[in-house]
């Protein structure tokens, strides 16, 4: 890559962590209060914070990993022109043919270690995970947290539009059984309005996956400012209430029988693995790449806390979608009834936009799962079938339930825990092996991660196999009864 195309594709390492930083805080912020409440407030905060320490360390494998991808490319490319060399060499006739690169010049690339272990090329985890024979383990976690990540923005989406249209006996709306009716003298129920709303919006924006969609940088924009706008006036409001009303919400400080379900939303609310690659390589200055990711991490914990916190403790009850909550706080009053109605429809503004994003995303990795490269497949097969597979079923599963802490807690506890905790684990210590034996011990990896014990890896992987069995006998017993 010419140095002006690097230049014009870079960007600082400020605006590097506002991406992972909006990137980690969506959808799962708004479900987290909810099962805060039911974990406890100090087991809660407790668990958030462990949570956050082992995402960030899994970050960092998967950073290590990245180096060592890019230093096993450059290193293999510098064997392809030695030997390009060499072979120059036993021609006669090319001796008064000045080479492009000398073996002087190679030998001096090779000797300097800075070379080696950069992060310039953006080799995505599927393909660092096919050099070290994980493909079909990433691609299996990702189409599973993909197709829950769509279950979860269609039933957002239905649920907030439902809480919002349906006014007939609406004082105490979100805790309505599904039966109640929507509107006075019209004989649909709440859950039959949600079911219309979600085939809305299955026709709305269901036809995006047949095509090519990309974000703007001024959608991005936009949706970067309704987020943080949105979680400010949740934060904000609690506190306030809770200086001038009182603690309204008594929640225990701990419960173990709702950890497995604030697992599953705190594995969904720190995710960022899987676009580590897009995001950490335009970055300019990498000097102080972990520290600052540190820095990042620490402030979206501390907002996570902040947010779960002053929502347990100002509500009575807690929604599983926080939303809602304010909506119901503000009705009939018409001085809030602006940021009622934009807090009620801020997960329509925002997960509309990137569910045509994430399910052309979808699309393209079961291409990749299923079809052969070079084999001729139907027009059908390729234009129709698969975008149909990405929409259909996420919406069919918000059909069945639109419980948002089960979506979440599902999406995140399984497949969030394959890509947030055993594929990076798996990732560093294949790539570890794998440069020993390229490379060599003479040359220092600068990414290699603050936590490069073996240890750490170990400590992970057992860690992620008994929450998921936690997890699992948590969801078994609940079937149960």
């Amino acid at each position: 890559m010419a140095d002006g195309e690097s230049s014009e594709r870079q960007y600082s390492s400020w605006m590097g962590l506002i991406y992972v930083f909006n990137l980690i805080v969506g959808t799962g912020a708004l479900t987290l209060p909810a099962v805060f409440d039911r974990a406890g407030w100090v087991l809660g905060l407790c668990l958030i914070c462990v949570l956050a320490l082992i995402s960030y360390i899994t970050v960092t494998f998967v950073i290590e990993a990245m180096a060592s991808a890019n230093a096993i490319v450059h290193r293999e490319y510098l064997q392809q022109m030695k030997r390009g060399l060499q072979t120059e060499s036993l021609d006669e006739d090319s001796a008064e043919d000045t080479p492009l690169f000398s073996a002087d010049s190679v030998e001096r690339f090779e000797s300097e270690p800075h070379h080696y272990y950069v992060i310039q090329e953006k080799i995505e985890m599927v393909c660092i995970s096919k050099r070290e024979s994980g493909r079909s383990l990433f691609f299996l976690c990702l189409v599973v947290y993909l197709y829950g990540d769509l279950s979860i923005y269609a039933a957002a989406v239905s649920k907030s539009l439902t809480e919002v249209a349906c006014t007939f006996n609406n004082s105490n709306n979100f805790t309505l059984p599904d039966t109640a009716l929507c509107w006075e003298n019209v004989g649909v129920t709440r859950i039959g309005a949600y079911r219309i709303f979600l085939g809305v919006f299955l026709a709305t924006l269901g036809p995006f996956a047949f095509f090519d969609v990309q974000k703007t940088k001024y959608l991005q924009i936009f949706s970067t400012i309704m987020r943080q706008l949105a979680f400010a006036i949740m934060i904000i409001t609690a506190i306030r209430d809770l200086i001038v009303e009182g603690a309204k919400g008594h929640p225990q400080a701990a419960d173990i029988m709702g950890v497995p379900e604030l697992f599953g939303a705190c594995v969904y609310s720190f995710m960022c693995h899987h676009s580590l690659p897009a995001l950490v390589s335009p970055i300019a200055d990498k000097s102080r790449l972990f520290s600052s990711l540190a820095l990042d991490y620490l402030l979206i914990t501390m907002f996570y806390l902040l947010l779960a916190l002053t929502g347990v403790f100002a509500f009575v009850q807690v929604s599983d979608l926080y939303t809602l909550n304010f909506s119901q706080r503000w009705m009939g009053n018409e001085v809030f009834l602006i940021p009622r109605y934009f807090l009620a429809l801020f997960p329509v503004f925002t997960l509309s936009t990137s569910f045509p994003i994430v399910a052309i995303t979808l699309r393209n990795n079961l291409k990749f799962l299923f079809l052969t490269e070079g084999h001729h497949y139907w027009w059908c097969v390729r234009k129709v079938l698969f975008p149909l597979l990405a929409v259909i079923p996420p919406v069919l599963v918000a059909m069945a339930t639109k419980n948002l802490e089960i979506l979440v807690g599902v999406t995140g506890a399984y497949a969030g825990t394959g890509i947030q905790y055993l594929i990076p684990a798996f990732l560093v210590f294949a790539a570890r092996k794998r440069t020993l034996q390229v490379i060599g011990m003479g040359v220092r990896n600068d990414f290699e991660s603050p936590f490069r014990s073996k240890g750490w890896v170990i400590f992970v992987v057992i860690w992620a196999a008994t929450c998921i069995v936690l997890v699992s006998v948590n969801f078994i017993r609940s079937f149960l009864l």
